[in-house]
């Protein structure tokens, strides 16, 4: 069986994964599709926008709390019933509890998923430097597949195309969108982090959204990036049966180093 399934990451934090992720989860939406959002790391305001935008509970995933076994078990239990999932990741797509390997990054959520990553990039100052920064996380680690490219805070079309056109010439990677500048579209900081969903501006913010990326993003490519994901291996043994290990048994990568 496959689950339609798509990790938003970004090159570093701040570059817009959050707006991106919650465009396609606002958007898909709108078209009728039910979206399953989840993020990774152990983050309660992300969760809260992502159910605004599609109307279902948001679930963290974690490789360094968590494990791999929790984490497709947690996947799959809300994915089964949804037409495709969207995983927001945490700080860039490499970034974890150690710089030397990957434990609690994003890039370990699309290992022990087998998930496409949807790369987010701020191509505002940007040319054909874009596609020397794709081709490198591209083949960083070629376990992580790299299926497409968003640029963010990209003013028009032209710039747009000139990112597009560097990106696939250098690389096999597909750019299926951008999202225009709009301080009416930023979640503003504050104390601590972002504003909660309950603090929004409520729905018409994410209607908004969706209007503002109707026509920027390829809503019918970014589907098919998630369809194209990998056949997922059923989990069959049930969470009580794995909650010894868990809670302190032989699974190395459960609880960090």
């Amino acid at each position: 069986m496959t689950y339609p399934r798509l990790l938003v990451s970004g090159t570093h934090s701040g570059v817009g994964k959050t707006t991106v992720t919650l465009a396609l989860l606002a958007g898909f939406r709108a078209q009728g599709r039910q979206v399953q959002p989840f993020k990774v790391g152990p983050d309660f305001i992300d969760p809260g926008h992502h159910q605004m935008a599609s109307g279902r509970e948001s679930l963290n995933l974690d490789g360094w709390m968590l494990g791999a076994f929790l984490n497709r078990t947690t996947f799959q239990n809300a994915a089964h019933n949804a037409d495709l999932s969207i995983i927001e990741g945490m700080m860039g797509l490499f970034d974890g509890s150690s710089p030397i390997n990957e434990i609690g990054s994003s890039a370990e959520i699309a290992k022990q998923l087998h998930v496409p990553v949807l790369l987010v990039v701020d191509g505002s100052a940007m040319a054909r430097s874009a596609a020397a920064m794709v081709f490198g996380y591209t083949n960083f680690d070629p376990n992580v597949k790299i299926a497409g490219v968003v640029f963010n805070r990209i003013k028009g079309e032209g710039h747009y195309q000139l990112l597009k056109d560097a990106v696939e010439k250098e690389t096999n990677v597909s750019v299926v969108g951008y999202i225009r500048p709009d301080s009416e579209l930023v979640i503003p900081d504050r104390h601590l982090g972002l504003r909660t969903a309950l603090e929004g501006e409520g729905a018409e913010w994410y209607a908004k959204l969706v209007q503002a990326t109707t026509n920027t993003l390829d809503f019918l490519r970014i589907e098919q990036l998630a369809q194209g994901s990998p056949d997922w291996e059923e989990q069959i043994v049930s969470v009580d049966q794995k909650l010894p290990e868990f809670l302190g048994g032989t699974d190395q990568n459960c609880c960090g180093p």
